[in-house]
């Protein structure tokens, strides 16, 4: 009893028969737990994938593609992450200006 009221509060608010029998229950909760784990990774592909479009988005503003950029970059010792990269391509783009023209 302990155990099947234990399954029906995790699967709360799931639909059909999923939310109120048991055994769907259980199967719910193991996908569900499957599911949750693989997209924890894709989203962190997903933002890294993001960051990579935004810059190179700026860099094509000052005339670089991304590949380009990034070697430059790395080639130069600067050691500013994409996610970092990208917030200065969006946000500040004189800032990103100035890290592009650095490494020309």
């Amino acid at each position: 009893m302990k155990r099947r009221r234990k399954v029906l509060s995790q699967t709360k608010g799931y639909r059909f028969g999923r939310s109120t029998k048991e055994a769907a229950g259980k199967e719910a909760i193991a996908h569900a737990g499957k599911y949750a784990f693989a997209h924890r990774k894709d989203k962190k592909a997903d933002a890294r994938s993001l960051w990579q479009t935004n810059i190179n988005a700026g860099a094509h503003m000052h005339g670089m593609s991304y590949s380009v950029l990034m070697g430059k970059l790395k080639k130069g010792k600067i050691a500013l992450d994409r996610k970092i990269l990208a917030g200065l391509a969006e946000n500040e783009p004189a800032t990103f200006e100035r890290v592009v023209k650095s490494v020309s």
